[in-house]
Order: structure tokens, then C-alpha cells, then sequence
């Protein structure tokens, strides 16, 4: 468990971080990265200039770090479909389910499938895929699979890859429900 800060100023600068992070998660959902400014961040939050700044060195690194949040808010719902599942296959799919379900959001959309790779490129997007990756190779594993390591890594790979690609598809159809089904 992290320790809750007891200087003021500490608690006060993380109350005003996570208001940025959370008023430009919105922002950004509604209107994409390029439709979404900081003068408009800080508008809609009501913070000052000075103290995005204290926290964020610019707009981009204010995305990865919505980006980070929105990530792991999935990552915690895939995680629970898992863990409720039977057996390691049926948690695999259900944290696949979660994650397609989850893409027709509009706002998962834009922030994670659509601005993503051209706001902080490729390799940072793998970056951040990297600990999914990791889950689903330890869930392969589980399985009893006869499959070398490095093949499961690729295998891994190859599965966030592919779910991937599939939820690319159902943002970017006409009738998001439909591609889903």
C-alpha cells in the first residue's frame, strides 16, 4: 500500500495533477490530441499555467500520462474478467472481451487506438504495451502449453497484436456494435 503524503503541498500538487490528467483525458476523448490545446486544459481544469508546467514539461507528456491512466483503468477491468474466468483460455478471452467491449467508447477510441501512434510513436506505444504482453505470455504459460519461451513471446506478441488490430477495426467501422459482434 503507498503511503498517503502528509505535507500539504504534496497532497495539493497531486490533487491538481490528477485534475489535469483527468480534465485532459476528456478533452482529448471528445476532441483528439491536435483538436485539443493547453490553454483549453487549463481553462476547462481552472489551473494556472505555472502549475501544469511544475508538473508536465508539454502538452505530449500530458497525453502519456492521460494515455498511462486510461491504460490502466482497462488494464484493471481486464484483470478482473481474468481472474474470474475458469481456467487460463477462458481468462485470456475474457480479458480480450474486455478490451473489445471497451474500444467501442469513442474516447478509448480516439486517446488509445487513434492519436496514440502518432503522438508518441511506435516505440513508445510498445513500451506501454509491454506489461500486457507479460500478463498474457504468464496466461500461456499457465495453459500447460509444450510451446518454447521465446515462442510464447512472440506468440504474446502476436495475441495483443491481433486484439489490437480487431479493436482498430471496430473504432474505425460504420457500425461499431456490429464489428464487435
Amino acid at each position: 500500500m503507498s503511503e498517503v503524503p502528509t505535507d500539504r503541498r504534496v497532497r495539493r500538487g497531486l490533487v491538481t495533477r490528477d485534475k489535469l490528467i483527468e480534465t485532459a483525458r476528456q478533452l482529448f476523448g471528445e476532441h483528439g490530441y491536435d483538436g485539443t490545446s493547453i490553454d483549453a486544459i487549463l481553462r476547462a481544469a481552472g489551473i494556472q499555467r505555472g502549475a501544469l508546467y511544475h508538473h508536465f514539461d508539454s502538452k505530449r507528456a500530458v497525453f502519456d500520462a492521460v494515455l498511462e491512466r486510461v491504460i490502466a483503468d482497462i488494464s484493471t477491468e481486464v484483470a478482473a474478467a481474468g481472474r474470474a474466468a475458469p481456467d487460463p483460455v477462458a481468462s485470456l478471452r475474457a480479458g480480450c472481451s474486455v478490451w473489445l467491449h471497451r474500444s467501442l467508447d469513442p474516447a478509448i477510441q480516439q486517446i488509445v487506438l487513434l492519436d496514440t501512434p502518432s503522438v508518441l510513436g511506435w516505440k513508445r506505444a510498445r513500451e506501454i504495451d509491454q506489461p500486457y504482453v507479460s500478463g498474457v505470455r504468464r496466461n500461456l504459460q499457465r495453459t500447460g502449453t509444450t510451446i518454447a519461451p521465446a515462442e510464447l513471446d512472440v506468440l504474446a506478441h502476436m495475441l495483443i497484436a491481433a486484439v489490437g488490430e480487431a479493436a482498430m477495426h471496430i473504432a474505425l467501422a460504420d457500425d461499431p456494435a456490429e464489428a464487435l459482434a
